[in-house]
């Protein structure tokens, strides 16, 4: 019996193997055939433009390496209280959205900061770095390194002996997944060009998150050269930028530039960049009227007085005027505060709103 079952087996094995040399004759062959257009795509992702902090102590300016991947610094921290700081932009120069896989941080190899030290890596509004931060093509993000020698401190925890300590910062950016999240700044800079078609006209309220078709920016040099682009006008020195707390808007203010330009033809103007604070005046009950030793307004009135030197401005009746021919600026006693070039300006309200647009 067992021999025979051996014997089936075989035949069935044979019968099969005839059955598939027996059609092997009939074929039918399918094809698609098509065309894919792929355009150019570029990843191009690196270190630039080091700014080091006024106050922090004598070093050598960080240096970028060729590749512009790798940043080194050295710096010698002498006593408590001692500190070095910079920012360097992380710029997406490609075609293909970014986000954060892996970071790494050591000190002398290891993990532990010393109780002597702060050493700290974030972005430049103090906002924590985390994996799947996203940095989109075209875009930059700016961090900011601290290293610090603690003056809160216990003697005991003092170093005994000079010490070396190498400090190492590693980020690996790949290409974006839908794992990537938008990166909550504390400060985003906006246009918000009015356009009578969007909702609320573009315009940004408190308590509100940035809506999605207003875009933001996370430098007041891009969003000035956007309303530029916008406008057609290249005398723009000004933009609207929000303090975010959890995603919403809690403050609005412009922020506007004095070029050297301007100081060359106005010297009794100072060079740099200000923010006027809007809205946050207090009403007066008694008096029917705003108060204008609110804090926004004096401290506002300071800034324009500062920028603009008291030969250029005046006291109006409802607030304060500031303005050369290419640039000027008023705040009022209600809050209301706008900076403009003679034809677009940037404001906001005495609710709060804000906006850029045409006077």
């Amino acid at each position: 019996m067992k021999k025979r079952k051996n014997t089936l087996k075989f035949i069935i094995i044979i019968l099969v193997l005839s059955l598939g040399l027996g059609y092997a004759f009939l074929t039918t062959t399918l094809q698609i055939e098509g065309v894919t257009d792929i355009d150019a795509n570029t990843w191009n992702v690196y270190w630039d433009n080091v700014q080091v902090k006024s106050g922090s102590v004598t070093a050598t300016t960080p240096t970028i390496d060729s590749s512009k991947t790798t940043v080194s610094f050295n710096v010698h921290l002498s006593e408590p209280g001692d500190y070095y700081e910079f920012t360097v932009d992380a710029i997406n120069d490609g075609s293909i959205d970014a986000m954060i896989e892996t970071i790494t941080k050591t000190i002398n190899n290891s993990t532990t900061v010393p109780n002597y030290l702060n050493y700290t890596v974030t972005y430049d509004d103090d906002v924590e770095i985390e994996n799947n931060h996203i940095l989109e093509a075209g875009k930059k993000e700016i961090y900011k390194i601290r290293v610090e020698y603690r003056t809160d401190i216990n003697p005991s925890d003092l170093p005994s002996a000079a010490a070396s300590l190498p400090l190492t910062f590693g980020l690996t950016y790949v290409q974006a997944t839908t794992d990537a999240e938008e990166v909550e700044h504390t400060l985003a800079y906006t246009v918000n060009i009015f356009d009578t078609s969007a909702p609320d006209y573009n315009m940004v309220l408190l308590e509100q998150a940035i809506p999605s078709f207003i875009t933001k920016y996370r430098s007041g040099d891009e969003a000035v050269a956007a309303l530029r682009t916008a406008s057609g006008s290249n005398n723009i020195q000004f933009s609207l930028k929000h303090r975010i707390n959890n995603g919403r808007v809690a403050e609005s203010y412009v922020e506007f530039i004095v070029t050297p330009e301007m100081v060359s033809a106005h010297p009794e103007m100072t060079a740099g960049t200000y923010t006027i604070r809007g809205s946050g005046a207090t009403y007066n009950t008694s008096t029917d009227s705003f108060n204008d030793d609110s804090p926004y307004y004096l401290n506002n009135k300071a800034v324009l007085l500062s920028a603009f030197g008291a030969e250029n401005c005046t006291d109006t009746s409802s607030g304060f005027y500031c303005g050369i021919n290419i640039l000027r600026s008023e705040i009022k006693m209600n809050g209301h505060v706008y900076v403009c070039d003679g034809s677009w300006h940037c404001s906001v309200f005495a609710g709060g709103g804000s906006v850029c647009d045409i006077e």
